[in-house]
């Protein structure tokens, strides 16, 4: 019963955390929410056998499912409507709204395993090498990813500025 009480507290400590992650791979909050609910079962299956880099090794289910995802959507067709959804903004927060969508889709613009880098490296602040551990790779392939990634975000002046660091 320990380990059931350690998960939920896990859950309830990190939960808004591992969504922002997941949002910022999918940008989409209802896969996003998905997204973890998955990880978060994985994990839970794993309970017992993992460390103590509990968030760490979440954080990874979720970038590795989130590709795996990404990987079957793309096999699969689209399917399109006559006209997008109408959305309401409200007009006093119109500024931030639109510095978001740029950096929406300067994201959307960058393959997987890219933009997981950026969203790992820059937003959720992890260094190099905690980022080349979730990513299962080596650290100087998530540099090469973040110069390629930076490099093609700086194509637009204004998205590079949004990125703490950088310009």
């Amino acid at each position: 019963m320990a380990d059931r009480a350690d998960y939920d507290a896990f859950v309830a400590a990190t939960w808004h955390r591992l969504l922002r992650t997941a949002y910022l791979l999918t940008r989409d909050w209802a896969m996003a929410e998905d997204l973890v609910q998955t990880a978060l079962m994985k994990a839970w299956l794993a309970w017992s056998r993992i460390g103590e880099e509990r968030e760490a090794y979440v954080r990874k289910i979720i970038v590795h499912v989130h590709v795996s995802w990404w990987r079957r959507r793309w096999r699969q067709s689209e399917v399109s409507t006559q006209s997008p959804p109408d959305r309401t903004v409200p007009v006093d927060h119109m500024g931030q709204v639109d510095e978001r969508e740029i950096v929406w889709r300067a994201l959307g613009r960058l393959p997987a395993r890219q933009r997981a880098v950026v969203v790992l490296r820059f937003f959720e602040d992890l260094t190099e090498a905690q980022v080349a551990e979730t990513l299962g790779c080596s650290v100087g392939t998530v540099k090469s990813h973040a110069s390629r990634a930076l490099a093609k975000l700086r194509i637009d002046d204004s998205v590079t500025s949004t990125f703490p660091g950088r310009g």
